[in-house]
Order: C-alpha cells, then sequence, then structure tokens
C-alpha cells in the first residue's frame, strides 16, 4: 500500500525527495516495460471509478477525475454518477430490481476492477455509498472483483478500515499494492492541479499500473 501523509511517502521512501520520486519512476518504467513485454494487443483494462461522496467540489472525485489523466494507455477510466439516484436499500424490492440498482449492477459487473475513493463522515462510511455497496451485495459478478482505494485525507483512517472490512466481508479482491494515500484534504485542488503535482500523480500513476498489473495476472492476458 502506498501512503501520502505529512512526509509524502511510497514503499518508505519520501517522495519530497527529487531522487526518491526518481526511483519510483524508475519503478513505474519497469511496471509498464512488464506489461509491454507480454504483447498485450489492444486489449484495454476498464476501470469503474466511484466516489463515496456527493458534494460538486469533492477531493475525493477530484482525485478520481485527476486519476483519468493519469492512467496508462491501456487503461479507462469511467466514472460512476448515479449514487444520487439509488433507492434506499430495501431486500423486498431485489425480485424486479429499481433502474438505477440494475444500472449499478451492470456496470459494476463489466468493469474489469473498481477504483474507489470515499470520505469520512462521523467516522465512518457515508450512508449514500454504504447505500450503494449494500445493493451490489446481491451482485453475482461482485466477488472476486479487484479494487483499488485512494484515500483523499490521511485523517481518513476510520472510514478506510471499515470500507475494508465491508469490501472483504463482500468478497472484494482489494489489491493493497494499488491503494494510496494523499492528502488533499482543506486543498481544494482541481483535477488538473492534482495530476500536475508529480508528489501525487507519481504514486496514482504507480497505482494505476499495479492494478493494471493485477487485472492482467487475473485474467491471464
Amino acid at each position: 500500500m502506498i501512503s501520502i501523509e505529512c512526509g509524502p511517502v511510497i514503499g518508505g521512501v519520501c517522495v519530497t525527495d527529487k531522487s526518491c520520486l526518481l526511483q519510483i519512476s524508475a519503478q513505474l518504467r519497469a511496471l509498464t516495460e512488464c506489461i509491454e513485454n507480454k504483447n498485450v494487443e489492444s486489449v484495454m483494462i476498464r476501470i469503474l471509478s466511484i466516489s463515496g461522496s456527493l458534494r460538486a467540489q469533492s477531493s475525493n472525485t477530484s482525485l478520481l477525475q485527476a486519476a483519468r489523466h493519469l492512467a496508462p494507455p491501456d487503461m479507462t477510466i469511467t466514472p460512476y454518477d448515479g449514487l444520487a439516484d439509488l433507492p434506499h436499500f430495501n431486500p423486498d424490492l431485489e425480485a424486479v430490481l429499481p433502474l438505477p440498482v440494475r444500472n449499478l449492477r451492470e456496470r459494476v459487473g463489466d468493469a474489469d476492477a473498481l477504483l474507489i475513493c470515499c470520505p469520512e463522515y462521523a467516522r465512518g462510511i457515508p450512508g449514500s455509498f454504504k447505500n450503494a455497496l449494500d445493493w451490489l451485495v446481491g451482485c453475482t459478478r461482485f466477488p472476486g472483483k479487484p479494487v483499488a482505494l485512494f484515500n483523499a485525507s490521511a485523517r481518513a483512517s476510520a472510514a478506510q478500515a471499515a470500507l475494508r472490512l465491508v469490501l472483504e466481508t463482500m468478497s472484494a479482491h482489494i489489491v493493497d499494492d494499488a491503494c494510496i494515500t494523499v492528502d488533499l484534504l482543506a486543498k481544494g485542488l482541481s483535477p488538473k492541479a492534482i495530476a500536475a503535482d508529480l508528489a501525487i500523480a507519481v504514486p496514482v500513476r504507480v497505482a494505476l499500473a499495479t492494478l493494471a498489473a493485477e487485472v492482467r495476472r487475473a485474467t491471464g492476458d
């Protein structure tokens, strides 16, 4: 897992140091070369990104938008924007699923992996996002789905722990080496500014390359 807190660190290396950033960039190149050496022919990895926040100016959503700009050439990241449309979870509706729920399950099922960025409210998962997870419990295509967790605040440790517990209970495959924590709290950075910040962009690129490699490993590509 990659964690960037007060002194940005990746694998014990401080990313505020230029030489350390070069080391990390070399790791990223190695991951990319590993994929290229497998002679992958135009098979795109489809990632569905899900923000756990409904706020228009959410740092979690901004981080996911920045990830779209930083994705490797063999990866597409498509945002899920139907969180607010989901009805309250009710198992009685499983027989005839509401359209927003069917759409959520289809998009999750069709994705090769999920990229989740979730804020923390009252030391837990926001209710709207937990509602979405509850609807996915009945999704037969969810178990074993590779998941990367991006955390936009080092303070959101309680929500991350709760989220991991829920996802593990749902039999998600959390790719630990593709999970990162960056400190965007109260910075108000735009997706473009986040993507241009080397201390953030490098670990995001490494995480996405790691997720891509895991998807290819799991599918035998």
